[in-house]
């Protein structure tokens, strides 16, 4: 059985006047631990497929299944990690990596004990105390991330976070999320606009078209690449060449400017 399954999923939004159908007729579905990204032009509905998924929107057709449950009965088993952090700025960091366990009745002695050890492997110690006004916006993120693995989600989805950050940072924090999630065995989806990121980090990547967005084609990743961290990745002759290919493919279907 498959971890993450969509079926026929549509989306219109409707206005007083009118109606724009965002998404039409996307079927796909994701293996337990694997890490999948939605790429395509800038409109073609990837945020909102991601929402649907989470369970935040309900889709005007079609159904999500996590583990063949509907996302409605899931809410609990998905994370989120966005392009800004949302830190509480008045909260300390220990407070706000602690938020979602608190919420859930779940934060005991133990628990707190492995978030605070999760924080250190993050290469961030001593900042249990600190605000966030005192950390870069790459420690900011990587706190974001400590807060929703915390919760142990089954599925973590992640949209643009790393495009807020210089690229040095982006590039450590591509390769500290992807071993992070290979050693907890998580599965994730990646909403991004960046097509190294996508080839750097992906076991697939599912091409959308324009608006109404559809699942135009699916890449799937060498196992060379794969088995290499993202940064590794990007020096391998293959990623030159896959990054071609799937540059040509978004080219072909960008809607042509007047």
């Amino acid at each position: 059985m498959d971890f993450l399954t969509l079926t026929g999923i549509q989306h219109t939004y409707f206005t007083q006047t009118t109606a724009v159908n965002a998404l039409n007729n996307i079927s796909l579905h994701v293996q337990e631990g694997e890490f999948v990204s939605f790429l395509g032009p800038s409109g073609c509905g990837k945020t909102t497929l991601l929402s649907i998924i989470a369970g935040l929107i309900e889709p005007t057709d079609g159904q999500v299944k996590l583990e063949g449950k509907s996302v409605k009965d899931s809410a609990n088993q998905t994370g989120y990690m966005l392009q800004q952090d949302y830190l509480f700025p008045w909260k300390t960091i220990e407070e706000n990596i602690f938020l979602g366990l608190k919420i859930s009745g779940t934060l005991k002695d133990t628990k707190k004990a492995e978030v605070l050890s999760l924080l250190k492997q993050m290469g961030l110690e001593n900042v249990e105390k600190h605000y966030p006004k005192q950390l870069s916006g790459g420690m900011r993120q990587r706190v974001a991330l400590v807060r929703t693995l915390a919760t142990e989600p089954k599925l973590l989805m992640l949209d643009e976070p790393f495009s807020a950050l210089d690229y040095q940072t982006k590039l450590k924090l591509e390769d500290l999320v992807s071993n992070t999630f290979k050693t907890f065995g998580k599965t994730a989806i990646l909403v991004t606009h960046d097509i190294g990121e996508a080839i750097a980090m992906s076991d697939r990547i599912f091409l959308f078209s324009p608006r109404p967005g559809r699942l135009h084609r699916t890449f799937i990743i060498p196992d060379e690449l794969r088995n290499l961290s993202p940064f590794e990745a990007r020096n391998h002759p293959l990623y030159n060449e896959l990054f071609q290919t799937v540059w040509k493919e978004l080219e072909s279907i960008e809607p042509e400017e007047n």
